[in-house]
């Protein structure tokens, strides 16, 4: 309901240890406590009361709501997706060499199509640095 885990529930109580001293803490949290219990029997009391009235019309009523959540459990599968993953899987079938720049290495997801990766390159060695003194070489093309 309130996806409330342990670090948040600490906080809680060292908050309100501090705002309410450690005398009032007991009974803030029993009052705490009964009104939770109120405001669920008060739900679960009206959920009750309107099944019973309504009868079979409440479960006319609830169809509509099941058959959006199941529309909704498709979109469950994007949930968390970033664009490239998206187009990672959607596009490029899995292979994000375009994006890591590692294309040396076959993808791991094969489409059938027969494709083979280009042989891996290796870029030419840059050139050496020029000597004390040395004139730097001269593309006559160029100029």
């Amino acid at each position: 309901m309130f996806n409330i885990g342990w670090p948040e529930m600490v906080i809680l109580v060292v908050a309100a240890l501090v705002i309410l001293g450690p005398e009032r803490l007991p009974g803030a949290i029993r009052w705490t406590a009964q009104s939770l219990r109120q405001v669920r029997d008060y739900a679960s009391g009206a959920t009750t009361q309107l099944r019973s009235e309504l009868g079979p019309e409440f479960d006319e009523i609830r169809k509509p709501l099941q058959e959006i959540n199941e529309l909704r459990r498709p979109l469950d599968q994007f949930r968390g997706m970033t664009p490239r993953s998206a187009v990672t899987k959607h596009l490029l079938d899995g292979d994000d060499s375009l994006f890591t720049g590692k294309f040396d290495k076959p993808s791991s997801t094969s489409n059938g199509s027969g494709y083979s990766p280009p042989p891996s390159y290796s870029p030419p060695e840059p050139p050496k640095p020029l000597a004390r003194n040395e004139k730097p070489p001269i593309d006559f093309d160029a100029t």
